[in-house]
């Protein structure tokens, strides 16, 4: 069938597609995937579906033969053109859209592309993503309609929507941004001319080549221009987004990182302070001190898996306030949507900076403090890595371990807790543990080494 067509496999992954452009994605997929996808959306019977893309050399090609594969399903195509994924997911909120396709590899090197897509105003991932894989190579599609495609610029309406929760008049901050040369560079700029205060941005210009360094926050090398430059201008704050801007990163007016659970601490109590009895959710990988001091603020906090994806969809079943991962996605729900947006995040960051009664920096050395490694991952066949995983929580069952099995194995201990997960979106293992004393964290490690080497796997050297 002219419709078929095998895509490479390695680019559907847990939570969009994402692969290296013209060696495992191509233009023909991405046109390949506008039809089927276009092809769902219809057998729903769909009509409308929003498209953007991120600032990546390869996305507009790859958005334009997305856009003919959606329009031949005979669908309305809105396209909002450049911009940052939220962007869409506020685009396809308020015109209430049945489908969406963001391109965009997010945090990756600039030689990947990818999509991220959204379904019925829900995300669409997991199974969805691997059965749409399937749909592509059997060339399931609707018959060849006439669809119609129009450009929309909500760049206006979304920047006054950013800024409708933004009360921050108690004194006017110095902000340092860095965008990364990432998709938010033109929201950005004209977002801070409507913000007071004095800001500074960072690597404003969208640049596919990511010349300043990648486009990921969670890495610590990534922020130090970022801590410079806040140091330089003696600044309140320093924020730094990823690619497509789902993610944040912030610095204290010291430059002391703010890690995911720690902004989660700092937002639940002040969401908390109006909201008692509110639930919110966090990953897996998350403090203890963050699910700890949510209870203490009056809080119902919840665990659940990794994935913006799963924690999208628990809050919305949970009915939670907020949700957060280590990663720095975090979605707030008391006046936003529930969805991941840095630039929204950021304007409620500033809103409780504005706030405070001294620096920012005063609020990050009140946290409890804790001792962890930082995520450790570890190369494991696709094959091997849920086994693994599996045979240590069968071992720690018969141990009678006090342990959550929500997303791999969780163990608590007297010493605190140690966690070993399988990647969603790599072939390797993932662990991380935390305690009150170094000594503690030697004694975890140590577990977690000798559950890997029962089931023959070497813990990577330090």
């Amino acid at each position: 069938m002219e419709h078929q067509r095998v895509i490479n496999s390695t680019i559907l992954r847990e939570y969009d597609i994402r692969g290296i452009y013209e060696q495992t994605f191509f233009v023909e997929d991405a046109y390949a995937i506008g039809r089927s996808f276009g092809s769902l959306v219809a057998r729903k019977n769909g009509k409308k579906v929003v498209v953007g893309y991120d600032g990546r050399v390869s996305s507009p090609d790859l958005e334009a033969a997305l856009v003919n594969g959606l329009k031949k399903s005979g669908l309305e195509v809105v396209r909002i053109g450049r911009g940052p994924t939220p962007m869409l997911y506020f685009a396809s909120t308020v015109m209430q859209a049945d489908g969406a396709v963001m391109v965009t590899a997010s945090h990756n090197p600039k030689e990947y592309n990818g999509m991220k897509f959204m379904l019925g105003g829900k995300p669409f991932f997991g199974k969805q993503i691997q059965d749409l894989g399937a749909q592509v190579a059997a060339g399931d599609v609707v018959p060849e309609g006439n669809g119609t495609v129009r450009k929309v610029d909500v760049s206006e309406d979304y920047i006054n929507r950013l800024l409708e929760d933004f009360g921050g008049t108690e004194r006017k901050l110095r902000v340092v941004w860095d965008n990364s040369n990432g998709a938010a560079g033109d929201i950005l700029t004209r977002l801070v001319q409507k913000l007071p205060g004095e800001h500074i941005v960072l690597n404003g210009t969208i640049d596919g080549d990511f010349p300043a360094h990648s486009p990921d926050p969670t890495v610590p090398k990534n922020l130090v221009q970022l801590q410079k430059e806040v140091a330089n201008r003696k600044a309140d704050i320093g924020i730094a987004f990823d690619g497509d801007a789902d993610r944040i990163g912030v610095i204290d007016d010291k430059g002391n990182i703010l890690w995911g659970d720690q902004l989660m601490v700092i937002f639940s109590r002040d969401i908390l302070a109006s909201n008692q009895g509110a639930t919110i959710v966090a990953d897996v990988k998350a403090s203890k001190i963050l699910f700890d001091e949510i209870q203490k603020a009056g809080g119902n906090p919840l665990m659940w898996c990794t994935g913006h994806s799963l924690i999208k969809a628990k809050m919305a079943e949970s009915k939670a306030v907020l949700g957060g991962e280590m990663s720095g996605h975090i979605f707030f729900a008391d006046k936003w949507y529930g969805f991941d947006d840095a630039l929204y995040v950021a304007v409620r960051t500033l809103d409780i900076v504005a706030r405070l009664k001294g620096p920012l920096s005063e609020v990050t050395e009140s946290l409890p403090k804790a001792i962890s490694t930082p995520e450790i991952r570890f190369d494991c066949s696709d094959e091997r890595k849920f086994t693994v995983v599996r045979e240590v929580a069968e071992r720690l069952k018969e141990e009678k371990a006090n342990v959550v099995t929500i997303d791999g194995v969780r163990v608590n201990t007297e010493d605190g807790w140690w966690l070993l997960r399988a990647s969603n979106t790599q072939a390797a293992l993932v662990a991380r543990a935390e305690s009150a004393s170094d000594e503690g964290l030697e004694r975890l490690k140590n577990a977690l080494k000798a559950q890997l080497k029962a089931s023959g796997v070497e813990f990577p050297e330090e």
